[in-house]
């Protein structure tokens, strides 16, 4: 089995996908957690990021950058990108509707201006988060009525991205609570037995 060494900073971000990856997988893994406060970053590291940027991923000392690249090759090694080329087009549109779904959060998660922020955090869950929960609601619906995953008979990326998605909302059932497809979707991924080992031990991190 290759070598995988994981780079990034010490919270869950744009590297906690690929980490659910590897756990809901099996398969281990060196999971390097830098501390920028310390020196960490950029240190020994950035001469090594091919876009100055973390995450990185290390197999067997080769690298390979940006955060969905690394999560889709990983899934795909692991058999969790889906079985069929459609199968694998169906993951990466819910993994690119998340990322617009983190989009959204990142306008307001920065802002300095208290008075700008409360007013984009106030829009993004009256009016968009609900709108892009709708949209993935319906579409698990098309799926075995919503009783199984976003793609397929099985856990994919997919599954495990809205169950990142769940963190990045604050980690409680509360955006979901008109969903209920969804919220068992994400309750049915973090149940996952490897996936719920490592939840119960995961370090809290303020990201």
């Amino acid at each position: 089995m290759p070598s995988y060494k994981l780079v990034y900073f010490n919270g869950r971000g744009r590297a906690e996908l690929s980490r659910l990856i590897f756990k809901a997988a099996g398969v281990p893994f060196e999971d390097v957690r830098l501390d920028s406060s310390k020196g960490e970053w950029p240190g020994e590291w950035k001469a090594k990021a091919p876009f100055g940027q973390l995450p990185l991923l290390f197999v067997d000392g080769k690298v390979l950058a940006q955060s969905k690249a690394v999560a889709r090759y990983l899934a795909k090694e692991f058999n969790l990108a889906g079985k069929t080329s459609w199968e694998q087009a169906r993951c990466d549109m819910f993994i690119d509707e998340f990322e617009d779904i983190g989009a959204e959060v990142y306008k307001f998660a920065f802002e300095k201006d208290e008075a700008k922020k409360a007013e984009l955090s106030g829009k993004f869950n009256s009016e968009t988060l609900p709108r892009h929960l709708g949209y993935l609601e319906a579409l698990l619906k098309e799926n075995n009525g919503g009783k199984g995953y976003f793609v397929g008979d099985s856990l994919t990326w997919a599954g495990l991205g809205i169950a990142n998605v769940y963190d990045l909302l604050g980690g409680t059932d509360a955006p979901f609570a008109k969903f209920p497809l969804l919220l068992a979707l994400v309750k049915r991924v973090r149940e996952n037995p490897k996936v719920a080992e490592y939840l119960k031990t995961r370090a809290q991190t303020s990201f």
